[in-house]
This record gives structure tokens, C-alpha cells and sequence, in this order.
């Protein structure tokens, strides 16, 4: 009769436990995963950059209406009596009115006549009005819903940059052209020593401050709508790398050498 002994099997315990956690959790094993910005940062980068956009368009309207007009100044009839004509005059033309509804606008007859302050402002409305195009275009590519143009997020967040500065510049050079012709009106108000025509601020420089006042805002919206997301790593979220056994690798570790003849393999 034969008999056939049971095999021993050696309980690892505590320590084959503790040593396959380490073997997970390794520090080369260990790989901390990049944070993902959220759904609501892109959003609220989003909003940003429309706002800007349509405020910058905004403005860019208000500065044309502001260059075409005939009333950056007025007559003014704080000496007259009556007030059955009127006269004011903008960049380009001077016009009367009477009381009756007629009109006639005169376009200046010589360039080099007229004061340079005139001058000056006319080359800053048009440079504004360039400009302005261009950073209403350029916005229109940085979009982050658009998908002309580059599609990398970064070089996106640099052409709305771009477009915010164009605006930035387009609003400061119509800035500059209504306050300087501003100033230069109410001068020649209050100048006691002034023998000519008395006039006051009119329409055209109100749009003018105002649609500077928007293409800055925008303009500041885009700046601002450019930051780029940095990745960081986020607090307790790790990711493993599992390794398959190998050919040569051994899953079972062996029990003490016995002076049995049985099975010495223990199995984890």
C-alpha cells in the first residue's frame, strides 16, 4: 500500500501582503496624472472673448460714425439773441442750417489751410479705423468656438491676445483725437482775446469718447481671456502601471527546504 502525503503549504501572511502592495504602489510605478482644466474655465474664457469681440465691434462703429460726422463742434449762441441758423463743422466739412430746414455742407476747400490740430485728428481716426478692422479679424481667429485657423489652444490664446491689442491701440488713437479736439474748442470758448466764432462740443465727439471707451474694454476682455491652463498635478490621484509577468518570472515563492519528499511549492 502506498501513501501519498499531503503537500505543505507555507502561509506568506502579513509580509506577502505588505510586498505586493509595495509592488504596486512603487515609486516607479507611481505616475501622478495631469490635472484636466474644467468645462467652466473654457466657458468662462469663452464669454470673455465674445464680450470683448462685441464690444470691440461696437466701438469700431461708434469711431466711423464718430469720423464721418459734421458735428464735432457747433456754434454756440451764448451771446446771440436768436438762434435761427446753425453752423457746426467735423473733420471733413463744415455745414449751416436755417430755421426754415435747409441745409449746405461745404467740403474744406485746401488741406494744408487747416490747422494741424484738424490734421492730426483726422490721421487718428483713420489709423484708429485701420486698426480696429484688423482686431475685429483677428478676434474673429482667436475664438476659441471657431475653427478657422490654427486649432492649438495656446496659439489661439496668442492671436485673441493680438486682437485685444489692436483694439487697445485703435480706442487710445480715437481717445486722443476727440480730446485734443475737445480741448482745443473749449480754448478758444473761453478765450477772451478769440475773434472769431465761438463754438461748442458737439455730437460727433460724444461718439467719438464712446466708442473708445468700448474698443478699451474690449480690448482689455481679450487680453484678460488669453491666460493659458497649466497642468499641475491633482491631490490623491495616481495612476499604476501593471506589468505583465514575464517568461522567466516566478509567481510562487518556495517553502523552506524539508527532508520530506513531498511538494515544497508554496502557492500565493
Amino acid at each position: 500500500m502506498i501513501l501519498l502525503k499531503r503537500p505543505r503549504y507555507v502561509h506568506l501572511g502579513h509580509t506577502a501582503d505588505q510586498s505586493f502592495v509595495s509592488f504596486l504602489t512603487g515609486p516607479a510605478n507611481v505616475r501622478p496624472q495631469p490635472e484636466v482644466v474644467p468645462q467652466t474655465g473654457d466657458m468662462a474664457v469663452l464669454v470673455l472673448q465674445i464680450l470683448g469681440l462685441l464690444m470691440g465691434l461696437l466701438g469700431w462703429i461708434l469711431e466711423s460714425s464718430c469720423t464721418s460726422s459734421h458735428a464735432w463742434k457747433v456754434k454756440s449762441h451764448v451771446d446771440s439773441v436768436t438762434s435761427s441758423s446753425w453752423q457746426f463743422q467735423g473733420l471733413w466739412m463744415e455745414c449751416a442750417a436755417t430755421s426754415s430746414g435747409a441745409v449746405q455742407c461745404n467740403t474744406y476747400k485746401t488741406v494744408l489751410g487747416l490747422p494741424g490740430y484738424v490734421q492730426a485728428c483726422r490721421a487718428l481716426m483713420i489709423v484708429a479705423l485701420l486698426l480696429g478692422l484688423i482686431g475685429i479679424i483677428v478676434s474673429l481667429l482667436g475664438l476659441k468656438c471657431t475653427k478657422i485657423g490654427s486649432a492649438s489652444k495656446e496659439a489661439k490664446g496668442k492671436i485673441a491676445l493680438t486682437g485685444g491689442a489692436l483694439f487697445l491701440l485703435s480706442g487710445l488713437c480715437s481717445l486722443t483725437a476727440a480730446s485734443w479736439y475737445a480741448a482745443r474748442v473749449v480754448q478758444e470758448f473761453y478765450d477772451p482775446f478769440f475773434g472769431g466764432i465761438k463754438f461748442e462740443l458737439g455730437a460727433g465727439l460724444y461718439m467719438g469718447w464712446g466708442g473708445a471707451s468700448l474698443a478699451i474694454l474690449g480690448g482689455g476682455f481679450l487680453c484678460c481671456s488669453c491666460k493659458r491652463a497649466v497642468s499641475a498635478p491633482a491631490k490623491g490621484n495616481y495612476g499604476y502601471n501593471y506589468s505583465s509577468a514575464g517568461q522567466d518570472q516566478k509567481i510562487y515563492k518556495p517553502a523552506p527546504a524539508s527532508t520530506d519528499t513531498g511538494s515544497t511549492k508554496a502557492y500565493v
